[in-house]
């Protein structure tokens, strides 16, 4: 193929009715790779049982970021309307109706308000909330939160909570609303409903390894989740997730985290894309905000932070693995984009 080309050849045909296989079908998943790298964890994970009225109002995650997961660096929260429909609000924001069936996910750390109307008074003030996240995260209450004003209609959640970095760069969240709500799917039972029906039966009894069994379940959710709201992406979207769903842009982003300490060039990203110089430039940073090699130079620090909070490797040694030539070279772009030495960032990630 010549770098002029901007469509694939020699590509199989398939039938009509199969679908596409995903752009990094056999090499590197991009999302996984980023949830991985950005060190995505349970902190919190239980079900509400909430008759009407009944509004949670849940303060900023930094409130209680320390409580539920301490070396998290940044809190997601997420919330599935297992039954019952409701309102959702950040502040300054629009209130969003949701239904049974529904995903709300809140990722930058902001405030927000459930409710079963509008207006609803919380049943817990800020202190009370907070109080709730430390006796739940000490275990001292059930999996199973009961709330409200003992009317109808019910409503049940399962609630989750999620520690990750975003620092110093997570595309996942960079471009995601400060709320999303993500739309119950027609048809049958999938995935999602599975993992929900296999919490509701994990909560009827208590087994050993329980609570890290649903912790481990609280992160599935999320990732089917965020899958859910990739496949449902309308034409015309733009964000990373848009990006992976585009098939060049999806081969140059799973290349790139394949093998982001490769000397790529804009040349060698485009031939690995199966896409002109040109088309790769302009649509790249149309769908992920960023132009190819300024996403990479990003990445190679996430990488990077990950590998010196995690590990005792040297600092040279990480320079090497992710692409740069010289430890001094390396060291001055991680300060320059994440605003600290790698000796300080890893300092600050044991201290934490």
């Amino acid at each position: 193929m010549t770098e002029g080309h901007d469509r694939m050849s020699g590509s199989p045909a398939r039938s009509s009715g199969e679908a596409d296989p995903p752009a990094w079908a056999g090499g590197q998943d991009p999302l996984s790779d980023v949830l991985r790298n950005v060190r995505l964890g349970g902190a919190l994970f239980f079900l509400v049982d909430a008759t009407a009225p009944w509004c949670v109002d849940v303060p900023e995650t930094e409130a209680y970021r320390a409580i539920l997961f301490r070396r998290a660096r940044h809190l997601i929260s997420y919330h599935i309307a297992v039954e019952g429909s409701g309102f959702a609000s950040v502040p300054g924001g629009p209130r969003m109706a949701f239904d049974t069936g529904d995903i709300l996910v809140i990722p930058h750390g902001d405030a927000y308000r459930i409710e079963s109307a509008p207006a609803t008074e919380p049943e817990f003030d800020r202190e009370g909330t907070l109080r709730f996240f430390r006796e739940m995260a000490a275990g001292r209450l059930p999996f199973v939160v009961r709330e409200g004003g003992g009317g109808d209609p019910p409503a049940r959640f399962v609630c989750g909570f999620l520690g990750c970095d975003s620092r110093p760069f997570n595309p996942l969240l960079a471009q995601l609303p400060r709320l999303l709500r993500i739309r119950r799917r027609a048809g049958g039972a999938d995935l999602l409903d599975r993992l929900v029906d296999l919490t509701l039966a994990e909560m009827q009894r208590e087994r050993t390894g329980g609570a890290s069994l649903r912790l481990g379940l609280s992160e599935l959710l999320f990732i089917e989740a965020i899958r859910r709201h990739l496949e449902a992406l309308p034409e015309g979207e733009t964000g990373w997730l848009a990006g992976l769903r585009d098939p060049g842009i999806g081969r140059a982003l799973a290349a790139l985290h394949a093998r982001p300490q490769a000397a790529w060039t804009l040349g060698a990203l485009a031939r690995e894309a199966g896409v002109s110089r040109s088309v790769l430039a302009a649509r790249f940073a149309a769908l992920v905000g960023l132009p190819p090699m300024q996403y990479l130079a990003r990445w190679r620090m996430q990488r990077a932070a990950r590998l010196l909070a995690d590990g005792d490797a040297t600092v040279g040694a990480i320079a090497y693995e992710v692409g740069y030539g010289s430890e001094a070279a390396f060291s001055r772009s991680f300060k320059r984009t994440v605003g600290v030495s790698p000796a300080e960032w890893r300092r600050a990630a044991g201290a934490g």
